[in-house]
């Protein structure tokens, strides 16, 4: 601690907010008794992302942004990882009051946008499994928890092709998903957007599904064409 704070010419006070901050976040690790800290788990998780996925990252990187850039509002990529949605790319919005995620970040796969798109698109006996093995909580007053209902919703999914949700996850914010596929029709990634409620008009909703579907289709045809092997 004393050492952080001369390199880092910090306060005490702002140097213990930021390291009590990475620690919770797994990128620190603290010794209690020598208090000491050490590199954590995600880090090595964050470089392993990158080597596994670096050519799906490089590819939707400027999407992520032009999209951002376009609405002002927060776009992410997500994967499906241990049965959960992790991001794995995010773009900050613009906006003061703006939704906030984090690369690394995990939430069920059946509540929300980002979520339930990567769902609908597991190949059926996975999404069956799926169904059958996992309780479904409530996180807000909007989640679906009932499987009948949830496996009804998936379908619409499928056919129009993409998510939409209002308040299942975060209460307050609403957001549109669509798939990302590789060359082999694998749905490798899922391309959202998520902003507050409060600003978001029916037809600028409207605007979300038609750019995040569009800049899906785009990203795919990239690996479409691409001699890469996509995971």
């Amino acid at each position: 601690m004393a050492e952080f704070h001369h390199k880092l010419g910090l306060s005490k006070s702002s140097l213990q907010r930021i390291l009590h901050t990475l620690v919770n976040f797994g990128f620190l690790e603290k010794d209690e008794k020598r208090k000491t800290y050490r590199l954590g788990n995600e880090l090595y998780y964050l470089g392993k992302l990158v080597e596994e996925h670096s050519h799906l990252l490089t590819v939707t990187k400027p999407y992520l942004k032009a999209v951002r850039d376009r609405f002002g509002e927060s776009v992410y990529l997500n994967i499906i990882e241990n049965n959960e949605r992790k991001c794995i790319a995010f773009e900050e919005g613009k906006h003061d009051l703006m939704t906030i995620s984090y690369i690394g970040q995990t939430s069920p796969l059946y509540a929300g946008a980002s979520a339930k798109l990567l769902l609908a698109y597991l190949p059926p006996e996975k999404l069956a499994m799926y169904l059958q093995q996992t309780t479904l909580q409530p996180i807000t007053s909007a989640t679906v928890v009932d499987k009948e209902k949830l496996a009804d919703e998936l379908a619409e999914v499928r056919q129009r092709g993409y998510a939409s949700s209002n308040e299942e996850r975060v209460v307050g914010v609403c957001s549109v998903s669509a798939p990302i596929f590789n060359r082999g029709g694998e749905t490798i990634a899922g391309i959202s957007i998520s902003a507050p409620m409060i600003r978001v008009t029916d037809e600028r909703f409207q605007e979300f599904i038609q750019a995040i579907t569009q800049t899906a289709r785009q990203i795919s045809d990239e690996f479409k064409f691409s001699h890469t092997k996509e995971y």
